[in-house]
């Protein structure tokens, strides 16, 4: 039987295969949006248990094990590792479909070189073959980044932190690039409530975030805003233009609509939904605001629901202008979408209504160490979804051609646009 896990995973065409391997497979990876703890880069973490580190904060997973009647006490709670890593090998048994288990098989392949399918018959066995990977001496958080060729990662911080960590990653972990992002949600939410001006200060800040490396700013929205959030959006998003900084803007996702489940728990736990598509027209208002400004910084769209998508790759496309390639577009597939549909879907808007090789690519939006295989999983469904065309003859066959976008997309867009020098 074909293991699940091979050479040619998700690669169904000979164009394909020659795309994925001949172009995609050795790039380095730039993860320019996560949610890495950067204390535990700084410190260089180890972990003594595949369980903490697969499942210590990772509410994808456990928004999966309560699905399969798991008790809080294996999600978050205090259960003895053994049991919380069974309850999620009894989960995956069910998951036939679900990017979790594309995503751990590969972890599993990539860091562990354990291809078998984790099931509740072989658990205990791979966790223990995983814990004695992870007592060896380049098993650590900085280890696992290069062995993962990341040349580049950018975290998410609060517009007050110190970025003290930051500091001393820059001092002694030159390898790769560890950037902080500029996201001042709590301060904008704060300052809507309570009608003080928060410009100020964030515009000190940003400034701070600047000497100290950050080259993008992130903004959560839950929704498009109107009215005073959307004014000191604006304004953030100029202070963004004047520094030549990237905007990125997440939005339409409902966030803890479970209201007992987050007294309880509280935020990213993993009860956040997709909400209504739409507010594209405010957020039209906005971009064209900034752009007779004169103050339309390079911006990336995200929306959590997959409606939006084609509207929001034709709005990108109203706002171009060089020198900069793709100055405004639509991120990738994001949260409930990195999947393999969601991908593809995502791909084919691109490829039908803008320039496929001019995107910045994949980003992990994850806290685990272990997330940089999504980076393979999206350049295989790239390669797949272009030598499909191929093969239907609905793109030319010229494999160079071909390859040098697929290159771009990996690796060199992203280093270029954000302006990463990696």
């Amino acid at each position: 039987m074909k293991q699940y896990i091979n050479d040619d995973f998700l690669l169904t065409t000979d164009a394909a295969k020659e795309l994925y391997h001949g172009y995609a497979e050795n790039e380095k990876i730039i993860d320019y949006h996560c949610h890495l703890p950067v204390k535990e880069i700084a410190e260089d973490k180890r972990w003594s248990d595949i369980a903490e580190l697969w499942l210590g904060g990772d509410h994808y997973k456990w928004r999966l094990m309560r699905s399969n009647g798991f008790s809080e006490e294996l999600c978050t709670g205090k259960a003895p590792a053994a049991d919380k890593f069974a309850a999620f090998a009894a989960t995956l048994d069910k998951a036939a479909g679900n990017p979790m288990l594309d995503w751990s098989q590969l972890e599993l392949a990539r860091y562990f070189g354990v291809f078998d399918r984790l099931s509740p018959a072989n658990s205990a066995e791979i966790r223990e073959k995983c814990n004695i990977r992870l007592a060896e001496k380049d098993f650590s958080a900085r280890a696992i980044m290069l062995k993962s060729r990341v040349a580049c990662v950018c975290t998410t911080d609060d517009p007050d932190d110190t970025l003290e960590w930051h500091d001393k990653i820059a001092a002694d972990f030159k390898e790769v690039k560890v950037l902080p992002t500029w996201r001042p949600d709590r301060i904008l939410k704060a300052a809507v409530k309570d009608g003080s001006d928060p410009m100020p200060h964030l515009a000190q800040r940003h400034e701070y975030f600047g000497r100290h490396g950050s080259v993008v700013s992130d903004y959560g929205l839950d929704t498009v805003p109107s009215g005073r959030h959307a004014d000191l959006l604006v304004e953030c998003m100029k202070l963004d233009a004047a520094a030549g900084r990237v905007s990125q803007l997440h939005f339409n996702c409902i966030r803890n609509p479970n209201s007992a489940r987050f007294a309880s728990l509280g935020p990213d736990t993993g009860f956040d939904t997709i909400s209504d598509a739409g507010g594209l027209r405010a957020l039209a208002a906005i971009l064209d605001r900034l752009e007779s400004a004169g103050a339309l910084p390079k911006t990336i769209l995200y929306s959590l629901n997959p409606s939006d998508t084609p509207a929001l790759q034709a709005l990108a496309g109203s706002f171009q202008q060089g020198p900069a390639r793709a100055k405004v577009q639509v991120g990738s597939a994001w949260w409930f979408n990195d999947h393999l549909r969601g991908m593809q879907a995502q791909l084919e808007s691109l490829m039908a209504l803008g320039l496929i090789g001019n995107f910045v690519g994949m980003l992990t939006d994850s806290r685990s160490f272990l997330s940089y295989p999504r980076h393979e999983y999206f350049r295989r469904i790239l390669c797949g979804l272009l030598g499909e065309k191929v093969e239907k003859g609905e793109v030319p066959c010229d494999i160079a051609w071909l390859g040098g976008m697929v290159r771009d997309v990996s690796f060199n867009n992203a280093n270029e646009y954000f302006g990463f020098g990696v």
